[in-house]
């Protein structure tokens, strides 16, 4: 069987806080459901984690008109604490998030296997609104 090679797509943000806190931030259920959306008419009421190589994860995205909604989730292949996270969705693609301190803050970096169903650009900005969101929330809360 023939794999596609599939397009990887890199996006970043630099979060002004400390590392052990954007990492809580990051991967406690409670703060997930505040930032894990790419709009405002949407919401994450549900999420579940258990952060260890094998472990899973989900976490429902969901218009607040209550017209759609959908799981995102995955398997954690790897975990280092405050370091990488990398896991796999359930259709196979894989993803990978490092956090490195820099100067005062934290650089988050994601890089996704691009779906097939939107085009790459679309993907690009709708995960770094979510990025944003999550930087937005580390920083006020």
């Amino acid at each position: 069987m023939e794999t596609k090679k599939r397009t990887a797509i890199t996006i970043e943000a630099l979060v002004q806080a400390p590392v052990e806190k954007v990492w809580e931030y990051y991967n406690e259920p409670e703060h997930i459901k505040q930032w894990a959306f790419a709009s405002d008419d949407w919401h994450a009421p549900a999420s579940s984690n258990d952060l260890r190589p094998g472990g899973k994860f989900s976490t429902t995205m969901a218009a607040k008109d209550g017209s759609f909604s959908f799981d995102f989730g995955g398997i954690y292949s790897e975990v280092e604490q405050h370091k990488l996270i990398a896991y796999e969705m359930g259709d196979g693609r894989k993803v990978k998030v490092t956090f490195a301190p820099e100067g005062n803050g934290v650089k988050v970096v994601q890089t996704f296997d691009a779906e097939d169903q939107n085009p790459v650009e679309m993907q690009r900005e709708g995960w770094q609104t979510i990025l944003n969101n999550f930087k937005k929330h580390t920083e006020t809360k």
